[in-house]
């Protein structure tokens, strides 16, 4: 079993993957005076007794890597993953000094599409692989290297989002879209290998400026979208495809057991009609659960 956690961050992502190996993984982090210790707190819980812990950075916004020294102080950060960048920002906060820090340093691996690394993708020495795939960037497509441009010059981080893929043997999947933007996903359809995928994290918080273009959908077929806490008027709902509102529901949890997805909100009350009950109580609000379609489901 595995466990993935989308904390509510505000305007921000994080989230976490407690690995059925001995793995634990965080993707992005907003945290700031609020959040930050009850997140760490929540972290270090559910990162006990796992070896082998990485971060990874969608990308080099604020929104995404906010409060990282809050947590690589209180969580020493020794597997850092990111796109390879030379992003500058004016002015530059604590948190964009720290992440430079740790881009530039000896606990840096960059990621790209296709790449490998023993615990990431590959099993070694004993010990299994997270299940983990990046699937974009392209370093040699062109799309890439003019959003690449734009964000060592300063301009603008979001379409150098890097997309990241978590699969469980035999059970859901998860993408990561980071903050790419409606068009540049256009433009990149014929150069990214996507298939279906259970449960898959709207681009840009649920922006309308990130709506998933229909081509990658349709390959996509996610069985549920996850939309963050942008305002509600920037919010691109998703006609026709069932949702996990995060302004609504909160934390989300996804207890994931074999074909199972047992599904748990922080949010009191909150309900999902497209969920069964199936009397779970691994953690706290339980909401419902849902069985995984296969590729070949109709």
């Amino acid at each position: 079993m595995s466990v993935i956690k989308s904390f509510a961050v505000g305007n921000g992502d994080m989230f976490y993957i407690r690995h059925g190996s001995d793995n634990f993984s965080i993707i992005d982090c907003n945290l700031n005076d609020e959040n930050a210790d009850r997140i760490i707190e929540d972290l270090k819980a559910q990162s006990a007794g796992k070896s082998i812990s990485r971060f990874i950075c969608t990308h080099p916004d604020q929104d995404h890597f906010g409060g990282i020294e809050r947590l690589d102080d209180a969580m020493p950060i020794v597997n850092f993953y990111c796109v390879k960048n030379q992003a500058i920002k004016d002015p530059e906060t604590e948190s964009f000094k720290r992440y430079c820090k740790l881009r530039d340093g000896d606990k840096a691996f960059h990621i790209f599409k296709g790449c490998t690394r023993k615990w990431m993708n590959k099993e070694g020495d004993g010990r299994g692989a997270a299940g983990i795939n990046i699937l974009w960037p392209d370093t040699e497509n062109e799309h890439f290297k003019e959003a690449l441009a734009c964000c060592d010059a300063g301009e603008s981080f979001n379409n150098t989002s890097a997309v990241i893929r978590y699969s469980l043997n035999g059970g859901a999947s998860f993408m990561w879209l980071g903050d790419l933007e409606t068009g540049f996903m256009e433009n990149i359809t014929d150069s990214i290998n996507l298939q279906k995928t259970t449960v898959v994290v709207a681009a840009h918080h649920g922006r309308d400026s990130g709506k998933i273009p229909d081509s990658w959908l349709e390959k996509l077929d996610p069985q549920f979208i996850i939309i963050g806490e942008a305002p509600s008027r920037h919010l691109n709902y998703y006609t026709g495809y069932n949702i996990f509102t995060q302004n609504k529901a909160g934390d989300l949890t996804f207890d994931l057991v074999n074909d199972k997805v047992h599904v748990y909100a922080s949010e009191e009350g909150y309900s999902h009609k497209k969920l069964t009950d199936e009397g779970q109580s691994a953690f706290k609000g339980y909401v419902g659960s849902f069985t995984v379609e296969t590729e070949y489901t109709l």
